[in-house]
């Protein structure tokens, strides 16, 4: 395909509408008809990246390959599409005012004043039209965050309106709305989407495609109404209905044919419908399923909705790859202890200790670690989880005592977790832990290796303390083995105990690298102890 095609998702009314759902969807009915596409989120707060935000604020920071720390959405956009994404694929406000002011200290802008429109914009433009220029990719999606009428938005929103007009019938706008139903009247009402249209107009962007939200089916009146008022061909007003898993949201939209109308817009052949049949026999597999499984998911921050996603997605991949339907049990690392962890764990098939930082909730995981060491419960500890498993293990079965990571106590006279060397001297938060994918290489007969079948994997990282190896002789005699391991710099990537059906801990985070047609090993592995365990 000669010319790349842009397609920009803004959201209108309120946030949290899922345009990235919608983004990922789109994406994955072109992909499906052969295009090769790309998603990237533009968010518009200043903060270089989500690195430094806590999951209050923002929900899980999602890590890229190539160690860029990113917007959840960025996980959404690699579980539909099943490639890979890079730093390319999202900026940030921060990003773009860094750059464009780095530019005028050296000098670039040869003494001009620098200003919003052009500067800002054009940095913003090169952004976005970066994947395409470079790793040619027939569609690139961007997705702006926050919604139409934000402040913060305005220099995205302009740079739209510019490059829809550089770029003519390769650029498509597609709009996304709320339709609220009001219970006292018992009617939706499309006001608005309406105004919110409106309001894109008046910054001179007129969207082609509208996607409605609504939690109930829209009568074809209503949706004619919306298009006469907004300027919108009918065909081209889309409802995105709420639906049991955000799986089914690219049949729902390939049902109204959505695909096809931006296809026509930017002048290229619709061709025959795809028929998806991997995401479909996926869909199949969850609603064939009848059994469940449960697991318990042991974090600080169960409260949040976002706060573990990927892991969430994973363990609902995995548990459809072993026919169950996932029982997803929350409990609160602040709420655990020795006196209650037997009481409130017992019905669990698995456990999972979940990543995190910090001392906050740190004993409640080690009292669930040991309610699964003894009570030999398959267990998947995950990055800081790891670590509490290591920890657990050298307190209570090697009898130190005081054992503990240099993170939660400096002064530990058993250092079986220490900061990386690297580290020790890094004052800089942001972007500065070991990120990104790493090789590990995985013991052959271990627990991990029968879950990879292979030895040589990459996973990706984001941590900043490690396994001490100083320790390592005593831990594998002790009955704790380290089965993966960095091969250039042997850093201890996995540990488990072989005496139990399965206890695993690895220090990457598997849940960055599972997708609907392609499962992490690890998480199915994880997840079919569970329902052996069960059995």
């Amino acid at each position: 395909m000669a010319d790349t095609k842009y397609i920009f998702v803004t959201g209108g009314v309120v946030s949290s509408l899922g345009k990235g759902i919608i983004a990922a969807s789109l994406g994955k009915l072109l992909q499906a008809r052969g295009y090769k596409v790309t998603i990237q989120k533009f968010d518009p707060y200043i903060n270089i990246d989500p690195g430094t935000l806590n999951p209050y604020e923002h929900g899980e920071c999602y890590v890229t390959v190539d160690g860029h720390e990113a917007d959840l959405d960025l996980g959404h956009y690699e579980r539909f599409l099943n490639v890979q994404t890079t730093r390319a694929n999202n900026i940030t406000t921060g990003r773009i005012y860094q750059s464009v002011i780095n530019k005028e200290r050296k000098g670039d802008y040869l003494g001009k004043t620098v200003q919003v429109v052009p500067h800002i914009t054009d940095e913003i433009k090169r952004n976005v039209k970066l994947l395409g220029n470079k790793y040619k990719f027939d569609f690139v999606i961007t997705e702006i965050g926050g919604t139409v009428g934000d402040i913060e938005s305005l220099p995205f929103i302009e740079s739209v309106r510019q490059l829809k007009w550089e770029l003519g019938k390769n650029c498509v706008c597609v709009h996304l709305t709320y339709v609220p139903y009001i219970a006292a009247a018992k009617e939706y009402k499309t006001k608005p989407t309406q105004h919110s249209v409106k309001q894109l107009q008046e910054l001179g962007i007129q969207p082609d495609v509208l996607v409605l939200r609504t939690e109930r089916e829209l009568r074809t009146s209503l949706l004619s109404k919306v298009a006469l008022f907004c300027n919108v061909a009918q065909d081209a007003v889309i409802q995105s209905i709420d639906v049991p898993t955000i799986y089914e949201v690219p049949l729902v939209l390939q049902r109204q044919k959505m695909d096809e109308v931006i296809l026509r817009k930017v002048g290229l052949e619709v061709g025959p419908t795809p028929e998806m049949k991997p995401w479909r026999q996926f869909l199949q597999r969850k609603s064939d399923a009848t059994e469940t499984v449960k697991i318990g998911l042991v974090g600080k921050y169960v409260e949040l909705q976002d706060a573990y996603k990927s892991i969430d997605e994973s363990l609902l991949q995995a548990a459809i790859y072993n026919d169950r339907k996932l029982d997803l049990h929350l409990f609160h690392s602040e709420k655990l202890n020795d006196d209650n962890a037997a009481e409130l764990l017992k019905d669990m098939d698995g456990i999972l200790i979940a990543p995190g930082f910090g001392q906050r909730g740190i004993e409640g995981k080690f009292a669930a670690l040991k309610y699964a060491r003894e009570n030999d419960v398959p267990c998947l500890g995950i990055c800081l989880g790891m670590q509490c498993m290591v920890i657990e293990f050298a307190r209570n079965v090697m009898g130190l005592k005081d054992a503990n990571s240099t993170e939660m106590e400096p002064n530990t006279p058993y250092k079986v977790i220490d900061l990386m060397e690297e580290q020790k001297n890094v004052t800089n938060m942001g972007g500065s832990m070991r990120l990104g994918a790493y090789d590990c290489v995985l013991k052959e007969g271990s627990k991990a290796y029968e879950a990879y079948g292979q030895a040589h994997i990459q996973e990706r990282h984001r941590h900043r303390f490690e396994f001490n190896s100083e320790y390592r002789d005593r831990f594998e005699a002790a009955g704790m083995m380290c089965v993966g391991e960095n091969p250039e710099s042997n850093l201890v990537e996995v540990v488990e105990i072989p005496a139990l059906k399965w206890f695993v801990g690895v220090q990457f985070h598997p849940e960055y690298n599972s997708t609907v047609v392609n499962p992490n090993p690890l998480f199915v592995r994880f997840v079919k102890a569970a329902v052996e365990n069960k059995k």
